[in-house]
């Protein structure tokens, strides 16, 4: 069963993460400074590709580190083995285990686990989204200047008009919180729990977002691109809320609003 083996796997990903606890581990650096891979990404991305492979040998695996393993299947896994590596890197325990299963280009299962908070969250297309076992959903916030936002900086990009520090800085101009946790995987998780109410970032990857996604989908949030089409984890910008703010969330990231 598919979703018996992505609970193995985020699992047995998150005992090797734990096993690092009071062990020196190899880092090393990847594009842009500050980009970090460690041996514990490459060791916990090896065990979830062992027990993918083991329950389903023909699956299309796309994964971080060890990139693109295709297969002609309609099965994809989307995997994250570490999703916050600075953070893991440093001791800092907001990082995670981010899987994602897609059929036939649509996201139908997805899993975040963080075990050094211990909290495991899956959602499965139609059936909703739980923290623990527990049903999450979004918050009810009514309005951006209210709310509780979040966001992440890419490692690389060009400062363009209406780029990062730009729409960060609109935010904070303005008084709105907005977090930066260091994981986007977390990020829309929590989004999904209603502990933020809105995420937005310019330039993640599949993996970063795929799972994320549908928690936030499943506990009633609207995530969109930027300009307000449909959310594909395969394009880089990311707006996710509680769907109340979204419209309003959208006008603040791209600069719509009225000058005051």
């Amino acid at each position: 069963m598919l979703k018996n083996t992505l609970l193995e796997a985020v699992h047995a990903a998150a005992d090797e993460m734990r096993r690092f606890n009071d062990l020196d581990f190899k880092i090393s650096n990847k594009e842009g400074i500050n980009n970090l891979v460690t041996e514990v990404d490459h060791a916990s991305e090896k065990i979830i590709i062992d027990i993918i492979k083991k329950n389903y040998p023909d699956h299309h695996i796309l994964t971080e580190e060890a990139g693109d393993l295709v297969q002609d299947s309609q099965y994809k896994w989307i995997i994250d083995p570490i999703d916050g590596t600075v953070n893991f890197a440093h001791r800092i325990p907001l990082c995670c285990v981010s899987i994602a299963i897609e059929q036939n280009k649509e996201i139908i299962l997805g899993a975040v686990y963080n075990p050094y908070l211990n909290e495991l969250f899956v959602a499965e297309k139609g059936g909703g989204a739980t923290l623990n076992d527990k049903k999450i959903s979004v918050s009810k916030k009514e309005n951006v200047s209210n709310a509780c936002l979040v966001t992440g900086f890419p490692y690389t990009y060009l400062d363009e008009p209406n780029g990062p520090l730009e729409v960060f800085s609109r935010f904070i101009r303005k008084g709105v919180p907005v977090r930066r946790l260091g994981s986007a995987a977390i990020d829309l998780a929590w989004v999904a729990a209603g502990r933020f109410d809105g995420f937005y970032e310019h330039k993640l990857q599949a993996w970063d977002s795929a799972a994320g996604f549908l928690l936030v989908q499943e506990a009633g949030g609207t995530v969109t691109h930027f300009n307000g089409d449909p959310y594909s984890p395969y394009q880089h910008g990311l707006i996710a809320s509680n769907g109340i703010i979204h419209d309003e969330l959208m006008k603040w990231v791209n600069g719509e609003l009225p000058k005051s």
